[in-house]
């Protein structure tokens, strides 16, 4: 699928109004082949630990989008090279980080797309402290489990369900 960002606010004002669409702040980093992704989100909260984001990237993608809130920790990295592999390799449409990558030109080798705050050669800890499947804030707009994710190179959008093109 290739979502058009600007097309579906375009033909959805009445949900950008009412709040069932919401958009990403601006500031994301694009990494992966794919510019352009789209899928219902699974989440995760997080704090500069990583764990939960392979625990969740080493099940069945099924075409979903991991949305990843990491605090905007600027510290270290929740993705790097391996877990852009392990998504690709499992079926995921997309990661959206609220905090840093790394591995950027390994990233850019997965077909995933990955969206990111920026990146960070640091690895993160290994605690195994974290929340899934809850309601996360992400830059501009909390995303809940299966609320759908659109991404292209114009931005990020959060949809409370699928849109129409």
């Amino acid at each position: 699928m290739k979502p058009v960002t600007t097309d579906l606010c375009d033909a959805n004002e009445s949900r950008l109004a009412d709040g069932t669409l919401r958009v990403l702040s601006p500031g994301f980093l694009h990494f992966g082949k794919r510019v352009a992704f789209a899928g219902p989100a699974a989440t995760l909260k997080v704090h500069e630990d990583n764990s939960l984001v392979r625990a969740a990237l080493e099940t069945p993608g099924q075409g979903r989008v991991l949305v990843v809130d990491g605090g905007g920790s600027m510290r270290c990295a929740l993705v790097g090279g391996m877990l852009g592999e392990l998504a690709e390799k499992n079926g995921w449409a997309g990661i959206v980080v609220n905090g840093c990558v790394r591995d950027s030109v390994e990233l850019n080798a997965c077909d995933v797309g990955i969206r990111a705050l920026g990146v960070h050669p640091q690895k993160s800890q290994k605690r195994n402290i974290g929340q899934p499947d809850v309601p996360v804030q992400m830059p501009g707009a909390v995303v809940r489990p299966g609320n759908w994710i659109y991404a292209d190179a114009d931005g990020v959008l959060v949809a409370d369900q699928q849109l129409e093109a």
